[in-house]
């Protein structure tokens, strides 16, 4: 689903300026340009054969079959309705991460954070079929009406929603409100990582609907708290001046 942009980073010009005063809308731009052709390559190639496109853009098991989709796969949409709705999202949660970037920091994370998810919904999927397949009837008839169970997108995954999960993980661990509360409260980490967990499964259950790669929703917003914890795109005098209030 979405990417960022950074506030003061590599201009149009391909320069370098100080966070906070760039153009944060540039790396968004760019990665909705960077959709749109990946949409149109995909059509063309679906044209020619389904199993040209899928070869070349759907992440499917075994990775190492078609290595490259691991990339590709994060630009691709299933839908012209999956892109818009990708990128709108992109647009409300990348631009205000990329207000602190670099454009080259905030592509990297979108590129990382996506692949990450796309990888775990791949390698996760057929084990909590094969568990949810294994639960006793009476347990299924209780879980068997949720709209993500079973909780296997068949054939494969594709889409930015890993990325933009990620991106409003990000924006959820770092934005000036909760460090403003965790300068005040101290909490156990045991706690902040079961608060985060819970509102993982949360944002998850709200976008649950047939076909949707729930697991990579919720390892996209996981890997996204983290990295925001962890200030992975701070760059230059914010980078600096939050290590010296420390």
């Amino acid at each position: 689903m979405a990417d960022r942009s950074r506030t003061g980073i590599g201009t149009r010009s391909g320069t370098s300026a100080e966070p906070g005063t760039g153009d944060s809308s540039g790396p968004i731009f760019e990665l909705m340009v960077l959709f749109v052709i990946v949409f149109v390559v995909q059509q063309v190639a679906a044209l020619l054969s389904f199993g040209l496109m899928a070869g070349l853009f759907v992440l499917a098991p075994p990775l190492s079959t078609n290595p490259w989709t691991i990339v590709t796969s994060v630009y691709a949409h299933g839908s012209l309705g999956h892109l818009v709705s990708n990128g709108l999202a992109l647009v409300v949660f990348g631009w205000p991460v990329a207000r602190a970037t670099t454009r080259l920091r905030f592509h990297l994370f979108f590129l990382v954070t996506g692949a990450i998810a796309g990888i775990v919904q791949i390698v996760l999927s057929p084990m909590l079929a094969a568990a949810f397949a294994a639960l006793p009837d009476v347990l299924t008839m209780w879980v068997a009406w949720l709209p993500f169970f079973p909780p296997v997108p068949a054939g494969g995954v594709l889409g930015a929603s890993g990325a933009v999960f990620a991106l409003l993980g990000y924006l959820v661990a770092s934005n000036r409100l909760s460090t403003g509360l965790a300068s005040f409260v101290t909490v156990p980490q045991w706690l902040s990582i079961l608060v985060f967990v819970g509102l993982a499964i949360a944002v998850t259950f709200a976008t649950a609907s047939p076909g949707v790669a729930l697991i990579a929703h919720f390892t996209g917003f996981l890997v996204g708290v983290g990295a925001g914890r962890a200030r992975v795109l701070q760059a230059g005098s914010s980078a600096r001046s939050d290590a010296a209030r420390r």
